[in-house]
């Protein structure tokens, strides 16, 4: 190997460190032992938690909530100015990642077309 490709492992090693000591940092905190609702502070810790690819199992389990709730704070149906509060934050606490993350909120990607209302019947025929 080169020197050249030695040094970019070497960086690789270190980013990839720092990425999983973020992640790890984020995770250590307990969760909650009772069912309480979202609040806006959590909503934002959610989206860095999704900018940084947290698992949504990690997520369930440390705020103690139904998985729909994560999504209903990606999608902007809940907390809808949570999203930009948690960029201004990702921002001052992340700037080697900015360039790195995908900011877009959550997509829902219908299972069947909407114009298929019949289902499965159609087969019988």
């Amino acid at each position: 190997m080169t020197s050249a490709s030695l040094r970019a492992m070497k960086r690789f090693r270190s980013e990839t460190s720092s990425v999983q000591t973020i992640m790890t940092d984020f995770l250590d905190i307990d969760a909650p032992e009772d069912i309480r609702p979202l609040n806006e502070d959590a909503a934002v810790d959610i989206w860095i938690a999704r900018w940084l690819r947290m698992r949504r199992i990690d997520l369930v389990r440390r705020y103690n909530c139904d998985p729909r709730r994560l999504y209903e704070i990606w999608e902007g149906t809940r907390f809808p100015g949570s999203r930009e509060k948690a960029l201004k934050r990702f921002e001052a606490e992340y700037p080697g990642l900015m360039d790195r993350v995908d900011f877009g909120t959550h997509r829902r990607i219908p299972r069947r077309p909407v114009d298929d209302m019949e289902g499965q019947l159609g087969l019988f025929e």
